[in-house]
């Protein structure tokens, strides 16, 4: 089967889009989200990665440590706060860089499974995570399906997974998938969607690639198979405004984060702090805080990936679809 990878031309983005937190570059009301209920925890474990990919949104690498790694005692902290202040909070998920570097990480992972919370940690399926077989075969063990481990394998190909991750990367990731389905864990995988490709043909050559290996994966499952939208800030995109829910069909409780934060603590910092999701680590007009409590309030949609992967991507990071 051949796959069209040509480069489609795209309109660069406006730079009078997302400057201002309350209109939007035509003098619209910004659109802004509430906190609604905490349902997923998101920690940074830290953003150096062994890989260095094409067009990673947050440019792991092995050289990239402007999040340092987040300990055990600052993700418990969070959790006491979760569990004194009552929040609804069903799913802790990691995320980085490569979460399997960060030497705390089987600590952390346990530190919310003991608390009977589902935990989802996203990983490249290599070597870091490989080197922590027997950790990760006891907490299989011990908590089942509670801890789901999602791996990243950008298409259903070797060439195109490659492409996005570097040579002989599929080679080294496969192995590690094929594992943790062979030994019962609750596995998930990650897809990205930069091919011209329709999201059939793709869930179609993800099941051939996981029948033949064996993989317990169900490609058609949404939640099993997660196909997540492409991200490049300097890509022009809509900006979301407060009218724009209606004319659109989407419900703004459906966005990432109307049910979701993210703790990430930049190099050098005394303490970590809240953000409203997953894809802004960086940007500091989107800190909300040191706690959970500070945390609450609107979050202006003022960046590219707010109308490209989450209003109208439709994307979320959570295990839950």
């Amino acid at each position: 089967m051949s796959i069209d990878t040509a480069e489609v031309e795209v309109q660069l983005l406006d730079p009078a889009k997302f400057r201002d937190p309350e209109v939007t570059a035509d003098g619209s009301a910004r659109a802004k989200i509430g906190l609604k209920r905490l349902e997923t925890l998101w920690f940074n474990t830290g953003t150096l990665c062994n890989l260095a990919c094409v067009n990673c949104y947050i440019e792991s690498s092995p050289a990239n440590d402007r999040l340092a790694y987040i300990t055990a005692a600052e993700v418990r902290a969070y959790l006491d706060e979760i569990r004194r202040d009552g929040w609804a909070t069903r799913e802790i998920g990691f995320t980085g860089g490569e979460p399997f570097m960060n030497p705390e990480i089987i600590d952390c992972i346990e530190a919310c499974l003991s608390q009977g919370l589902d935990t989802l940690v996203l990983t490249n399926g290599m070597r870091p995570m490989m080197k922590r077989q027997d950790e990760l075969s006891r907490l299989n063990r011990t908590y089942g399906s509670k801890l789901a481990i999602r791996v990243s394998l950008d298409h259903y190909t070797p060439a195109l997974h490659d492409l996005e991750r570097g040579a002989r990367s599929w080679e080294r990731a496969l192995p590690g998938l094929k594992w943790l389905s062979e030994h019962g864990f609750h596995v998930t995988v990650a897809g990205r969607t930069p091919w011209i490709e329709s999201e059939d043909g793709l869930r179609t050559g993800y099941a051939r690639l996981f029948a033949a290996e064996g993989i317990r994966v169900d490609a058609r499952d949404r939640a099993a198979l997660v196909l997540l939208p492409e991200m490049d800030e300097t890509v022009d995109v809509p900006e979301i405004t407060a009218s724009c829910w209606g004319i659109l069909g989407v419900d703004p409780d459906d966005v990432m984060c109307a049910t979701s934060r993210m703790v990430v603590k930049r190099k050098g910092a005394d303490a970590p702090i809240v953000l409203p999701c997953t894809l802004l680590p960086y940007d500091t007009c989107f800190e909300l805080g040191e706690t959970l409590a500070d945390a609450v309030g609107e979050v202006a949609l003022n960046h590219p990936y707010c109308a490209k992967f989450c209003v109208l991507g439709g994307g979320s990071c959570s295990a839950a679809r």
